[in-house]
């Protein structure tokens, strides 16, 4: 296990090297910044994902983790402070970005942007679980070469970006929507990273300057000296609550999503055969809440649909919560 002064170094930004530190930090902040929107903005995952590996967010949200842990508010502070100051730049640099885009950066023509504007309870579970890993990594020396595949993992600037680009393109509610997705993520990773250091008794080893003995019954370690053991409860309770807060709105994207997907599966169900019977394409399908728009084309005159109306009833759908949008296809010949 890595002793706490080699954790120290790894996350807080304190000592000698604290100026390095931060200048590393903003410099790289910037340029995944710039890498992310520009990804975001060509629709490249690849891209985006080069922006994951470089963005340095992950270190003061496990300086967050371990500063709880060992009850130090001045690393405390001042890593809260990277978080909140990084995650300013990275939307401000995504807002300049969008600037020099003439096209409108949304999530209804541009994949990379819905993927991040709609968060749910799956990217919570990601995000526990990428927070155990980069606890552990942080505490054992011998699986710390994973930290890039946890920086790949997470979703940090990316998300700033998309709040940013959206702003800029007069989305708001996507802006909110990205940011509560970079917010979930940070809340996993502190919740998950407290109670991994907990459990292994983080702020005994860095009390004693040593691993921790297990005291007898009497409170005394083997060397017959009372031992004092730092509750952790307060910070644990406190991280998971906010887990939890955070997890409602999530839970209710979850089910609105599941719904939709639902009612969107039921309704290409009945429209399959009403479409091959009619020589039909289907163009676009969607829902929205309750409601779902069926755009199709074909050569006219405008199909029967009578058919769709049975369709639909039968697989229990309300016939009025669908509408269909014709759009006739001609055949116009080439004159010479």
């Amino acid at each position: 296990m890595n002793s706490v002064a080699v954790m120290r170094a790894s996350v807080f930004f304190e000592g000698d090297e604290a100026p390095a530190k931060r200048s590393r930090f903003w410099l790289l902040l910037t340029l995944a910044s710039v890498i992310a929107s520009a990804g975001l903005v060509g629709n490249s995952a690849a891209t985006v994902i080069g922006a994951m590996i470089v963005a340095p967010l992950m270190t003061p949200i496990l300086g967050i983790v371990l500063a709880t842990v060992l009850g130090d508010r001045r690393n405390l502070l001042r890593s809260w402070l990277f978080v909140v100051g990084g995650g300013a730049a990275a939307v401000v640099i995504g807002y300049l970005v969008g600037l020099m885009v003439v096209s409108p950066v949304v999530a209804s023509t541009d994949p990379e942007i819905a993927s991040r504007v709609s968060p749910d309870l799956i990217a919570m579970l990601a995000a526990v679980a990428t927070g155990a890993v980069g606890a552990i990594a942080l505490v054992r020396s011998d699986i710390s070469d994973t930290l890039p595949g946890v920086a790949i993992s997470i979703s940090l600037v990316p998300p700033l970006a998309t709040v940013g680009l959206t702003l800029e393109s007069g989305a708001p509610s996507e802006a909110l929507g990205a940011f509560l997705l970079f917010v979930t993520n940070v809340a996993a990773i502190l919740a998950t990273g407290v109670v991994v250091l907990a459990a292994y008794r983080i702020a005994e080893v860095g009390q004693l300057g040593e691993r921790p003995k297990k005291p007898d019954a009497s409170g005394r370690d083997a060397a017959g000296a009372t031992r004092r053991i730092p509750s952790n409860r307060r910070a644990i309770a406190i991280t998971l609550v906010s887990l939890v807060l955070i997890g409602i709105p999530l839970a209710a994207a979850s089910v609105r999503f599941t719904q939709q997907s639902v009612l969107e599966y039921s309704v290409r169900q009945a429209a399959d055969p009403w479409v091959d019977e009619h020589d039909l394409v289907i163009e676009h399908l969607d829902t929205d809440g309750d409601r779902a728009r069926l755009q199709v084309s074909g050569q006219p005159p405008q199909p029967d649909t009578a058919s769709l109306v049975d369709a639909l009833q039968a697989h229990g759908i309300d016939p009025a919560d669908v509408t269909v949008e014709f759009i006739p296809a001609y055949e116009l010949p080439l004159e010479q």
